[in-house]
């Protein structure tokens, strides 16, 4: 009886080294898709201030300032179309350190407006 005791207890020792490294790399994944989650969020929020700045008659240069302070290697493009004018923010996101998604966020704001 204490030989198969034995047994089980290895096998379960076995299951779980060969279980650990994928619930790491799953929770380590996880927490990377919440971390591209919020940075999206903030880039939304950038690409609306740096429309509205640009909206208001600031200069690119500031608009872009706006863009890469809130999220650290944004960029960003505008565009104006009759009494708007929009912007496009796009930053790469690292995941796990070996995985990079894109995040674009565009916004529009008047033209003159303050």
């Amino acid at each position: 009886m204490s030989a198969d005791r034995d047994g089980e207890r290895g096998s379960v020792a076995a299951e779980l080294a060969l279980a650990l490294p994928a619930v790491v790399l799953t929770l380590l994944l996880g927490a990377g898709a919440l971390g591209a989650a919020s940075r999206q969020v903030a880039l939304q929020d950038a690409s609306a201030d740096a429309a509205r700045l640009l909206g208001r008659g600031e200069d690119a240069g500031r608009a872009s300032h706006a863009v890469s302070t809130a999220v650290p290697g944004a960029g960003m493009s505008s565009s104006s179309s009759g009494d708007l004018v929009c912007v496009e923010a796009r930053a790469d996101v690292p995941i796990g350190g070996f995985i990079r998604i894109p995040l674009q966020a565009s916004s529009c704001a008047l033209a003159g407006g303050l």
